[in-house]
């Protein structure tokens, strides 16, 4: 369904968020990260560079790291989406947002959820990798602060309690 609001053509898209389903009529261009920040109000999912290379933006689509500033919502149509408010389970916290805290593994904070989304992302495809995928596979994903030794134990100690160790 479209409809013409002051020259702008809008859609109905549909989507899961944190596990709640959602109906929004909106620009099918407007960038997911757009939508999640000013149209729902989660203000978890960080603008960091705008082009998709920092990582601060990165969510979940489909259990899959994706950057929401670079991805049109109408992408999202149909589709599971989770951010940083949604990956908590019942009030306990995801063992990749524990392991960063128990590691210390921020510090400003600001590309964290980011981090922390990406590290699920890769968690999800690899759920025993090595140092060098870990290396690999959060390498996109920027801090400036310079945690990055903690932010990669912390993932390691994740991925063993994901598995079902300690």
């Amino acid at each position: 369904m479209l409809t013409s609001n002051s020259n702008k053509m809008e859609e109905k898209i549909r989507f899961e968020l944190n596990g709640k389903k959602r109906e929004m009529l909106l620009d099918p261009n407007l960038t997911l990260l757009w939508v999640l920040r000013n149209k729902v109000g989660l203000s978890g999912t960080k603008y960091g560079c705008g082009l998709g290379f920092c990582g601060a933006c990165t969510v979940l689509v489909e259990q899959e790291a994706v950057r929401s500033c670079m991805l049109p919502v109408s992408n999202v149509d149909d589709k599971k989406i989770v951010t940083i408010e949604g990956l908590a389970n019942n009030g306990n916290l995801h063992p990749v947002q524990k392991a960063f805290m128990e590691h210390d593994a921020l510090q400003c904070g600001y590309c964290t959820p980011g981090m922390i989304m990406n590290a699920v992302g890769l968690l999800l495809k690899n759920p025993e990798p090595s140092q060098q995928d870990i290396i690999d596979g959060m390498d996109d994903n920027l801090c400036r602060c310079g945690a990055h030794v903690r932010i990669i134990k912390a993932i390691q100690t994740a991925a063993r309690e994901m598995k079902g160790g300690k």
